[in-house]
């Protein structure tokens, strides 16, 4: 369910501004005023939908809340089940079977054991540094931007609330909620003049490029336009429909025509040249005159309320000129809600001309408009001078108002509400970033002195360093992630601010704020940015920033402890993909089971059908890691820095890789390269063998849609200095072998005897069924269908073991290395790994013995009919044993094996793209074509240049070799199997770290390196799919 709007419904037409007004005439002491902190709200980006499955219900035992039960299992064990896993007794989601009762004995009275021994207290951890907790809950925002103010010159105040600002190069002008315009000089901020400007408050004050007018509109549908020199008011303007307030203005100087937005969603225009638009003073037409059909409405045979005039409604001035808009310049219902802002823009898209003008409209039902202006009446008519024609239509997927905006270059920002900074691409039509900004609603936004500045509802003003100031004269776009960081956020006003402006002034730079405080305060703000602030913008790269923080929050999936821990993460990544332009959704896997993050970015490949869409999986969830003893040299959840390499859980185990992926498709989509559709699902339950995963994704395919590419990065290389491509893995099953016994526990010395059959017994002499040995298993037709070794195949494995032996010759000989290689990549293999009995330790004879086994499969066998003939196999053998004991055989858990094929084209553009992530100095064959790289590293596609951010590893030493060794594993991971054969799309595996990062071990790390070049090598991956 989406997200509503805690303080404002997002229906057509809500706002601040209008709030702001009703408080205006008595604002009185606010929360904020009297010195209480704003309450916390959950800063959860909008667009996220929890998806909840439709059959299972989320109502659990009470052991699910469980704060003080010691847990059993430090990590994931594939055969060991909890209450989440078994509510009914025969869950058998991932192949797992029932329980057997001896099974359940043994579960039961470990319980047992476990309630009677005291949870052991572990004081918390002095930490002589308070830990600021950051992510969405309970943090507002999502910076550590600096709150120090600027110097603030000067307090302006008035008697009522001030709601439009507007400065000269002589006066700053104020619109407040009495309809007066107030006037400071802006040399002496001496007051010079106040002007009733309108019956009712006063929303928009508009200075025109040119300076030659400055318009004004208000709650009535009335807009003067006066001269900023001498105060006249040299036009009326109004509209013969009922329009209602008009809360935007925006004037075309090219066309000298001023557009309104109104209360009635509707936006209108006129020429300030055409003559034949003038009326007299007294015509009937004008709103103070003509009949409303509300207003003035009489019952039958009655007489209609006399209209009020009050005394400073006099006050008003005369206009030089009245003008009255022609009823044919209006474009009706161009939004579905109040149009609260507009602007004038000079060739801000590709889709105009580079000089053509053009209007930007912002709604309260959250779209954002471009209009191309036109000198033709609508429908050709020649009686109406000018039309609008929709070029464009943005963020319609988001209903929330559209409150303030601002145009720099192709890029728009748009404030909205609850704090939220969105910045989009007029080029590609794509959303870059969503940026929470303030605690409240984004009233107001503009750019000056190469920053972007924001006021909010609650009392805030802030200045960021921009993507894109202008256009760059080199025709260079900048990289989002690395430019757009929070400067400075300080408490302006103890109210809401509802307006800003800026102006340079002599030797200074100046940042105005007006407020429902009934004050305009002067800031100086000199210094682009200050010695401070570059500090903070160079004090650490955006992504290792991203990448600190996924790492503090312990998303250990194995520990029902950790289980908000990992809502938390997924939280905090599902923020990060929104800030970055994805749209975002959490899946539930149901219970209490983790969300899987699902995150999609648009390509910009017209239309939608062409678009490839490559989906990426990763986890976010970690294994444990063991604080008790010194074997961690400092705290796994807090990323830290050492010698080149980022220490912390999960770093490379799969946080690193994700968060390079991320900012890869953030570098593309600001170079506005991103043809394709990619699609980020990242699962919390991975480590704890993916619970849920397959399920969920079956339940939501129609959200995740088809898929051409499966991508991912969850593994090493096979030294620290050979990069490596993965493209086999094995699969495997984990079984549970049981023999129960009708008796219960005996005691060996009183009832043991050879006439009785004992389950442990029976239970090692099966086993031993199993393998010969020399390790062959004995299960007939386990060998058939694996697939035979192809010349390709042992290529490669002659090429690994020689790189290998040349690293370390301890690893010889060649043939010695190379059969180990293919013993464990590509041969199956069966392990019987432990053993359990009912009953307290001694002289017994145990009621019930269990064994827990798996066996490792490989391509060419197929999972079921290996199930069932380990299962046929056991029971044909124990058969013969004549034993009273009961055999039982479960399945705990499944998974595919996988083999890529190494020549497709996934394989051949990653490996094109290690080649030229590792070794820039040398071209992969085949290039020349679409793809290149021009001279100066940018990379060019059919002929035009694309320009990407500059390689971060530039400079570093590259490794001895060029070329990716294709390697395949040991190990398992089920989810790339059935991702491949759900969306019958090809996969491939990346992996981005050393054999040296310790994953799952005590101190994993991740060289930044690795991580710079993993982000290169996704960013050309992703570009050419």
């Amino acid at each position: 369910m989406a997200q509503s709007t805690p303080e404002l419904a997002s229906c057509p037409g809500s706002g601040d501004k209008l709030s702001a007004m009703e408080e205006a005439v008595s604002p009185g002491p606010s929360k904020l005023q009297d010195g209480a902190a704003p309450s916390p709200r959950p800063s959860v980006p909008q667009n996220f939908v929890w998806r909840l499955p439709v059959r299972r219900s989320l109502v659990h035992t009470k052991q699910d809340m469980a704060v003080d039960v010691p847990v059993l299992r430090p990590c994931f064990d594939p055969w060991s089940r909890d209450c989440r896993d078994d509510d009914d007794g025969n869950n058998t989601s991932n192949g797992q079977e029932s329980r057997c009762r001896g099974c359940k004995k043994i579960s039961e009275a470990r319980a047992r054991l476990a309630a009677q021994t005291p949870p052991r207290v572990v004081p918390p951890p002095v930490d002589p540094v308070p830990k600021m907790t950051t992510g969405l809950q309970p943090r507002e925002f999502d910076d550590d931007c600096p709150d120090t103010a600027p110097d603030q010159l000067q307090e302006l105040r008035h008697d009522g609330s001030v709601l439009s600002i507007a400065v000269s190069d002589q006066y700053i002008f104020a619109g407040t909620s009495k309809g007066e315009i107030v006037i400071w000089s802006l040399g002496t901020y001496q007051h010079v003049q106040t002007i009733q400007a309108h019956k009712r408050s006063v929303l928009c004050l508009l200075l025109s490029d040119d300076g030659r007018y400055l318009f004004s509109s208000a709650c009535e549908p009335i807009i003067g336009v006066w001269c900023p020199r001498t105060f006249a008011r040299l036009y009326e303007i109004y509209s013969t429909y009922d329009v209602g307030d008009v809360f935007s203005v925006a004037y075309s100087p090219q066309k000298e025509t001023l557009y309104l937005g109104t209360q009635t969603q509707d936006i209108q225009w006129i020429s300030l040249k055409d003559p034949s638009r003038k009326v007299s003073h007294d015509s009937p037409n004008h709103p103070d005159r003509r009949h409303h059909r509300f207003f003035d409405s009489a019952a039958v045979g009655g007489t209609s309320t006399p209209r009020r005039v009050e005394e400073h409604h006099l006050l008003i001035p005369k206009a030089n000129s009245v003008l009255e808009i022609d009823p044919g310049a209006i474009r009706q219902y161009a939004h579905f809600g109040w149009v609260f802002c507009m602007l004038i823009a000079k060739g801000p898209t590709v889709h105009g001309e580079p000089d053509e003008e053009v209007l930007v409209s912002g709604g309260g039902d959250g779209t954002i408009k471009l209009w191309r202006l036109s000198d033709d009446g609508p429908d050709h008519d020649d009686e109406v001078l000018g039309d609008i024609e929709e070029m464009m239509t943005l963020g319609e997927d988001n209903s929330e108002s559209v409150m303030s905006m601002v145009v720099d270059g192709s890029f728009l920002y748009a404030g909205k509400l609850r704090g939220i900074i969105e910045l989009w691409d007029l080029d590609t039509k794509q959303k870059l970033r969503v940026i929470k900004a303030h605690d409240g609603n984004v009233n107001t936004l503009m750019m000056s002195f190469g920053l972007l500045w924001s006021g909010g509802a609650g009392g805030s003003a802030s200045k960021h360093s921009t993507v894109h100031y202008g256009r760059d004269k080199h025709g260079l776009a900048q990289n989002v992630n690395q430019k757009y960081q929070c400067l400075s956020r300080w408490k302006a006003h103890n109210a809401r601010i509802l307006s800003t402006a800026a102006t340079a002034y002599k030797n200074d730079q100046l940042f105005f704020t007006g407020a429902n405080d009934n004050t305009v305060r002067v800031w100086r703000v000199n210094g682009m940015p200050t010695q401070a602030e570059e500090e903070v913008a160079g004090s650490e790269n955006v992504m290792i920033k991203s990448l600190r923080e996924f790492v503090s929050y312990k998303t250990i999936s194995s520990r029902p402890e950790f289980t908000e821990d990992c809502r938390k993460g997924a939280t905090y990544l599902g923020s990060l993909f929104k800030r970055l332009g994805a749209q975002v959704e959490m899946l539930s896997t149901g219970g209490l089971h983790n969300p899987i993050v699902y995150a999609k970015f648009s390509g910009k490949l017209e239309p939608v059908q062409q678009r490839k869409r490559v989906l990426f999986y990763g986890h976010y969830d970690v294994v444990p890691a063991d604080m008790k003893g010194d074997n961690w040299q400092t705290d796994p959840f807090k990323l830290e820095g050492r010698d080149g390499y980022l220490y912390g859980r999960g770093v490379s185990d799969n946080k690193g890789p994700i968060i390079a992926a991320l900012y890869a498709v953030s570098d593309l989509l600001q170079a506005k390269a991103l043809d394709s559709d990619i699609v980020f699902l990242i699962e919390g339950e991975e480590e704890s063998g993916s619970r849920g995963f397959q399920e969920t994704i079956r339940a939501h395919k129609d959200l995740i849609g088809h898929i051409d590419y499966v991508l991912l990065a969850n593994s090493y290389w096979l030294d620290d200095e050979v990069p490596c491509l993965t493209y086999g893995l094995r699969g495997v099953l984990h079984a549970t072998v049981c023999i129960d016994s009708k008796h219960p526990d005996l005691h060996s010395g009183v009832d043991g005897s050879n006439m009785l059959s004992e389950p442990l017994t029976d239970l090692t002499l099966l086993l031993s069924k199993l393998k010969d040995a020399k390790n062959h298993v004995n299960i007939p037709g386990f060998y058939d269908g694996i697939l035979p070794l192809t010349p390709e195949e042992e290529q490669r494995y002659d090429d690994i073991a020689r790189i290998l032996i040349k690293r370390n010759p301890a690893n010889g000989p060649i043939e010695a290395l190379k059969r180990s290689l293919m013993a464990r990549w590509r041969e199956p293999n069966l392990t019987i790994h432990r053993y359990n009995v009912s009953g307290p330790d001694g002289s017994l004879i145990s009621s019930h013995a269990t064994a827990n086994l798996s066996i490792r499969l490989v391509p060419g066998q197929e999972v079921e009919k290996i199930i069932e003939s380990l299962k046929t196999f056991l029971r044909d053998e124990y058969a013969a044993f004549g034993s009273d004991n009961t055999l039982t055989v479960r399945i705990d858990n499944k998974a595919e094996p996988w083999l890529g094929v190494p020549g497709n084209y996934i394989f051949r553009t990653l490996e094109e793209a290690v080649m030229r992530a590792w070794a820039p100095e040398t071209k992969p064959s085949g290039e020349g074509a679409s793809g290149d790289a021009d001279g100066n590293g940018n990379e060019t596609t059919n002929g035009a240049t694309v320009s990407l951010p500059a390689n971060a590893t530039d400079g570093e030493d590259k490794p001895k070799t060029r070329k990716p060794l294709y390697i395949r594993e040991g190990g398992s991971i089920p989810p790339i199997r059935f991702l491949e054969k759900e969306f019958n799309a090809p996969a491939a595996h990346l992996p981005c770290g050393q054999a040296s990062d310790a994953a799952h071990l005590d101190n994993e790390r991740l060289r930044v390196l690795n991580l710079m070049k993993s982000r290169e090598i996704f960013r050309t991956v992703f570009r050419k799919l």
